[in-house]
């Protein structure tokens, strides 16, 4: 089997069916849709036991709600397709997607696609950030090239890119559950990891904006997980040889600097504690001075 996607779903019953029947008018056949009920309330479940009996190829898991990270790992053991493709449940793909993946793909550890986002309010699409097909002798090579390029659909996002499965279970890279942002924290270790990864031009991932997914205030419970995961990615990274680190640094320091701008001053003691200053002035370098200072006004 060439592909096998897995579709996290948690009470998305108003996208459901759009994201499924794209899977499903896939010009090419070989593949199995792992969807992970993750807990819903709604009548999602109804809507994945109608497409199962629909087509075998959509295999149907349910779980208690454990978040998009859990859902995605349950799908990955069970996975038995060459390549693994993350959709998520209120998204869909383009018709002609697994058949553009496959001409391809030629057994690189990660294929990279381009995608465009979709707003749901005005029913308008964003242009596609546009790519050049290229092949990477491995993983850090492409991120570093690529990870702060402007682009419209952020470059973490880990719908953007199919994933071999050997290689992903074979160096166990799975995901995160007690974070969000995982997405921030999984790409660039699996990137680090990669030996081969290749990019082609093609759009064939529309994400869908849906209503009222403004951007709002940064809630303290996510501040904290912007904190683990900076403090996780250095963790991982610092110890590494062998390769430039300056952008996955600037990616770190990223995290520290959106939680020190957004902080408030009843969340300061809270947050203080779970910053990894030591590893912070690593990654930092010459900008640690004026951040400390920063925080230490506030505190004080």
């Amino acid at each position: 089997m060439k592909f096998s996607i897995i579709i996290p779903v948690y009470n998305v019953e108003q996208y459901l069916r759009d994201c499924l029947d794209s899977v499903l008018n896939q010009t090419f056949s070989d593949w199995e849709a792992i969807c992970v009920n993750d807990g819903s309330t709604d009548e999602s479940s109804v809507i994945l036991d109608e497409y199962a009996a629909k087509d075998s190829r959509f295999k149907m898991i349910s779980q208690n709600n454990a978040g998009t990270a859990a859902a995605r790992n349950t799908g990955l053991k069970v996975a038995n397709g060459d390549y693994i493709f993350f959709l998520d449940s209120d998204d869909w793909i383009e018709d002609y997607a697994l058949q553009i993946l496959a001409d391809s793909v030629n057994d690189e550890d990660v294929l990279c696609f381009s995608g465009k986002r979709y707003f749901e309010v005005t029913n308008t699409f964003n242009p596609a950030d546009e790519l050049t097909e290229k092949q990477y002798r491995n993983g850090m090579d492409y991120y570093n090239e690529n990870a702060l390029l402007a682009r419209d659909f952020a470059f973490v996002c880990v719908v953007l890119r199919v994933y071999k499965r050997t290689f992903i279970i074979g160096n166990n890279l799975f995901f995160d559950e007690d974070v969000s942002f995982e997405d921030n924290l999984w790409v660039p270790i699996v990137l680090f990891n990669a030996q081969e990864v290749k990019v082609v031009p093609d759009v064939i991932y529309v994400y869908r904006v849906r209503e009222g997914s403004k951007m709002q205030e940064i809630s303290l419970a996510r501040k904290k997980d912007m904190l683990k995961v900076a403090n996780r990615l250095a963790a991982y990274f610092i110890p590494k040889r062998g390769f430039d680190k300056t952008v996955i640094y600037r990616a770190i320091t990223h995290h520290y600097q959106v939680v020190l701008m957004n902080v408030r001053k009843d969340e300061l003691a809270e947050l203080n504690q779970l910053c990894d200053w030591k590893s912070y002035k690593i990654v930092s370098r010459t900008k640690l001075r004026h951040w400390w200072y920063y925080w230490k006004n506030k505190l004080t």
